[in-house]
């Protein structure tokens, strides 16, 4: 496995980190954060916020609402901007409304907590629907562990055997936290049970993650079609549900302090 010595944690071996990224709004567009830092419950920022349908009381998904791929949400300090692919652009504090909501994440509830501001009225139009935009708490809206890892490798085999070369440089489609540069496929899995240290974050490497039709999904602009996930359902490893394994899961042991 490509791994070199870890020079500032210990003496867990150091991944060689290709990109780190992530989006504060659940389900729009995942993207390089360079300078992002790490507490234990993973990149700080990190899904910070998500979109809820009220009527229906559910966190909206990006396998159920590509579209959102289209949006570029960012943070500078407390202030989240929001843009859509027309040019238009709000960017404000979320204020706090006092209204705790409950909400379905994946069959387990979520208490969130509704914003005020412009953003909901952006998306709602962008979506074609009511939306409301959503304080969540730390992982509320994560599925699994709050950091996963993509390696280059695995991504360029998957590429070939799909016919889709480029699959490195689009990365995103997978909107992992750290994609690291290895040269036999799959051997993050063998990492599982071991700690690792990525760009300074010491990780404890957990479980292969298994893969859903977002990986299909252009991450730019949410089209469907690339036929990736049925290739990788051909010839990985399944969980129960179906779905194939690609990268892994991984918690955060000790973080460097900013």
């Amino acid at each position: 496995m490509t791994l070199r010595a870890a020079s500032t944690v210990d003496d867990a071996p150091g991944l060689d980190v290709r990109s780190v990224g992530f989006t504060p709004v659940k389900g729009t567009r995942h993207l390089p954060r360079p300078d992002a830092s790490f507490d234990v419950d993973g990149p700080v920022g990190d899904r910070l916020y998500c979109l809820v349908d009220t009527a229906r009381r559910r966190v909206l998904k990006t396998v159920q609402t590509p579209s959102l791929l289209a949006v570029v949400a960012d943070l500078d300090g407390p202030s989240l901007a929001l843009t859509t692919p027309d040019g238009v652009t709000v960017r404000a504090v979320p204020e706090p409304t006092g209204e705790a909501f409950v909400c379905d994440y994946w069959g387990r509830p979520v208490t969130l907590s509704l914003l005020a501001g412009p953003h909901a009225g952006l998306l709602s139009r962008w979506l074609g629907r009511p939306v409301r935009l959503a304080l969540a708490p730390r992982g509320g809206v994560v599925y699994g562990a709050p950091v996963t890892i993509v390696a280059t490798a695995s991504l360029r085999d998957l590429g070939d055997r799909a016919g889709h070369p480029d699959l490195v440089a689009e990365a995103s489609r997978f909107r992992a936290t750290f994609v690291v540069e290895t040269e036999t496929p799959y051997v993050e899995e063998t990492w599982s049970g071991h700690e690792v240290v990525a760009n300074g974050v010491r990780l404890r490497v957990g479980a292969p993650v298994p893969r859903c039709a977002v990986v299909d999904l252009e991450p730019c602009t949410g089209r469907r079609g690339s036929g990736l996930l049925k290739a990788l359902a051909g010839y990985r490893p399944r969980n129960d549900a179906g779905e194939p394994y690609l990268g892994v899961y991984a918690e955060v042991v000790a973080a460097p302090t900013r």
